[in-house]
Formats: structure tokens, sequence, C-alpha cells
């Protein structure tokens, strides 16, 4: 049915529920689960600030992109309890972006994101990633009801 799905985390709960429904899915079909989470660029001076502080067998693993590393580490826990095989993706950026980018260049016939954002007027304001993942995906896109 699919050999690669993409599906996005942030941490959150909501997000959660999204990649339960794509380990549930990857698990049936036997696919690879390709799983992203976007962050911000930390800057310098808070990367030099904490780097300082921290004992020096711990401040190589301050980051840009430490906090989402664990939040990457987490979803792939529950993917590899479920019996899939697992990548993970940090990006820097915009998190439909990221997303977008991962299932393009894994050539993905799948991405799963969460409903959070697609309802009430401020859909058609800000947008949302869900929403922009479902106008601009090269591939099928399962929006999952997380909320």
């Amino acid at each position: 049915m699919f050999d690669r799905i993409v599906v996005g985390t942030d941490g959150s709960e909501t997000a959660a529920e999204a990649i339960r429904h794509a380990v549930e899915l990857a698990r049936l079909s036997k696919a690879k689960l390709e799983i992203v989470s976007a962050y911000e660029p930390v800057p310098q001076s808070r990367l030099r600030e904490e780097g300082g502080d921290a004992p020096g067998d711990v401040s190589h693993s301050i980051n840009p992109r430490e906090d989402v590393n664990v939040v990457l580490a987490q979803a792939a826990a529950v993917a590899k309890k479920g019996k899939v095989e697992v990548l993970t993706h940090p990006r820097d950026g915009d998190p439909a972006d990221a997303i977008l980018d991962v299932a393009e260049e894994n050539d993905a016939d799948l991405i799963i994101v969460g409903n959070k954002g697609m309802t009430g007027a401020r859909r058609f304001l800000l947008g949302s990633v869900p929403n922009k993942i479902s106008h601009h995906a090269t591939c099928d896109v399962w929006i999952a009801r997380t909320t």
C-alpha cells in the first residue's frame, strides 16, 4: 500500500496523535516512517551562554537543534515500539516546508499531519501546517483528526 510515510511532530499531544496514526499505518503497510521536526535557529549568544554554564562532558550537546532532537527521539521510540523502521529529520525553518521537503527528497507515498489549525477563520488568515501541506504536497496527504 505505502512504502514511505512522512509525519511531522512538534512534541505536542496533537502531534503525538498524528505519530500514532502514522506508526499504525506504517506497521500495517510495512512502510518506512520518516519523522520530521522543524526548529527555529537559536541565537549564537544563547548557545554560548548555555554552553559556558554546562560541564565539559555535555557542552557539546548544546546546539541549535537540541530541543528538536529530544522531540524526534521520543517520536522514534513510539515507532520502534510499534516495530516500524524509522528515520528522523531535524530541519531548520518552517514546519510545513520541512515536511514537504523531506517527503519530496525521500519519494514519500504519503504525508500524515494532524488537523490542528484547520478550523475557524484563522485558517484563512494565518494558514496552517496541514493547510499548506494539503495544497503543496506531491504525494497523498492524510489529515488525521487529532483535536
